[in-house]
């Protein structure tokens, strides 16, 4: 039995959703998102909740019915709410930049370094080096911010780069340090 799969979706009252044949659309305050389900699924609205029904229990059906009745609650989310990641610039002289819908970073390279987001995917910039993705699906949302982070992940030892908010790095000793704190080798008596 999927634990997941049976669970209900709330909608929230600002949430319209339409479904035809196997494609569901959903509009809310954030925007629009559409999904497909897979054949033989359907979707059943009761009042304020969403139930998806998988047309029998096989092995196969019961694997994707989970995911995809989690993918809806994320639609449910991302139309209502909104997803937002926040990425940190971490490091001397790096900034970033918005030229048109393209972000664009100095990051220590010897030249800019351009990032497109997905659409739907909006980016905003505070203070040079505090970045906000937002958008409503959440699979781009996390993407966006993924290739962002992959232009300069986070060094171990002066911790530089670029990290999201929060995320705490593991900070290792530099050669300085080790030879410090290892005994003087001097001759051998």
């Amino acid at each position: 039995m999927s634990r997941v799969g049976n669970k209900p979706i709330n909608l929230p009252s600002n949430v319209k959703v339409a479904v035809k044949d196997l494609t569901v659309n959903f509009e809310g305050p954030k925007g629009k998102l559409t999904l497909t389900l897979p054949k033989g699924f359907a979707l059943k609205q009761e009042g304020t909740t969403l139930h998806l029904v998988r047309p029998n229990d096989k092995d196969e059906i019961k694997k994707i019915h989970g995911t995809n009745r989690a993918l809806l609650a994320n639609a449910v989310t991302g139309v209502s709410v909104g997803f937002k990641e926040e990425l940190d610039l971490v490091g001397i002289g790096f900034r970033a930049a918005m030229k048109g819908a393209n972000l664009e970073m100095s990051i220590g390279f010897s030249h800019p370094v351009v990032v497109t987001p997905l659409p739907g995917v909006k980016v905003t910039i505070n203070e040079n080096t505090k970045l906000s993705i937002e958008g409503v699906d959440k699979q781009a949302v996390g993407e966006t911010a993924a290739t962002i982070r992959m232009q300069r992940p986070p060094e171990p030892y002066q911790g530089k780069g670029i990290r999201y908010r929060g995320e705490k790095i593991i900070r290792k000793e530099g050669k300085r340090a080790a030879a410090a704190a290892a005994p003087a080798g001097g001759a051998k008596k």
